[in-house]
């Protein structure tokens, strides 16, 4: 079965740093745009990162530029989101997807099942 698997979500400390995982199974994300959503219960969800497969060039919400920072292994066939500096608005489900336009976080490829980050002192 093709799915995106995420993890590496978790509970943090304000000020802390988490990292998070998203693999392809059953497929290699090497050769697709990948980007990091997350949701909040009641709130639309929000493009977060997003990564190009070939030179890596990346964005970033402003929300969480300078403090996320989404990368890639090839060898492994996974996209990374480290993240710093957590505060409270960090806390949502996150999710990794392909099939993205990293301007305008349209998104109409696969999508992951999410990893819950809790934010909370």
């Amino acid at each position: 079965q093709v799915k995106l698997v995420e993890s590496g979500g978790g509970v943090a400390r304000p000020g802390e740093s988490l990292t998070l995982s998203c693999a392809g199974s059953g497929f290699s994300l090497n050769y697709y745009i990948v980007a990091w959503f997350r949701q909040i219960p009641g709130k639309e969800r929000e493009g977060v990162a997003c990564i190009r497969p070939s030179r890596g060039e990346t964005n970033y919400a402003p929300a969480v530029e300078g403090r996320f920072t989404i990368s890639r292994d090839n060898a492994a066939g996974s996209v990374f989101l480290q993240m710093s500096s957590l505060n409270p608005e960090d806390t949502a489900v996150y999710h990794c997807a392909t099939g993205v336009d990293c301007d305008t976080w349209k998104q109409w490829g696969y999508w992951g099942q999410g990893t819950q980050v809790t934010v909370s002192s």
